[in-house]
């Protein structure tokens, strides 16, 4: 059997606000709640369980994901729609601007929770 990432457990302030924030941005469906879960299921099999902590537990961390052209755009228009922050880059010194690295186009952005989110539309580094 091939190793594969199956779920990961996402820390949040509001387990239904980021998953729903999450979902609605990259046109995902939220599961229904499973004991302390608000699952988010990704293309790959990969599921994002969100799941409520007190605010002053959670580490902040960086999900990276890998979207089409037309993805990209639908959810670009809708971290305007929302006027989030976004940069360029993960040290969040472009503000207001997307990269173009490896041909592709990439965003970065917070979450309802603090997590630094990215949407990318090639992989950096060439890697597939």
């Amino acid at each position: 059997m091939s190793i594969e990432l199956n779920h990961t457990i996402v820390h949040c302030r509001n387990n239904r606000e980021s998953a729903d924030f999450l979902a609605h941005l990259l046109d995902l469906e939220t599961g229904p709640e499973w004991g302390p879960f608000i699952p988010v299921d990704l293309a790959n099999g990969v599921t994002l369980d969100f799941a409520t902590i007190p605010a002053d537990s959670i580490t902040t961390q960086h999900y990276a994901f890998l979207i089409s052209e037309a993805e990209f755009d639908t959810a670009f228009a809708r971290i305007k729609e929302q006027e989030l922050t976004y940069y360029a880059d993960p040290h969040q010194k472009l503000p207001g601007e997307i990269n173009h690295n490896d041909g592709g186009r990439g965003v970065y952005f917070l979450d309802p929770s603090g997590h630094a989110l990215e949407l990318i539309t090639r992989p950096y580094g060439g890697i597939s």
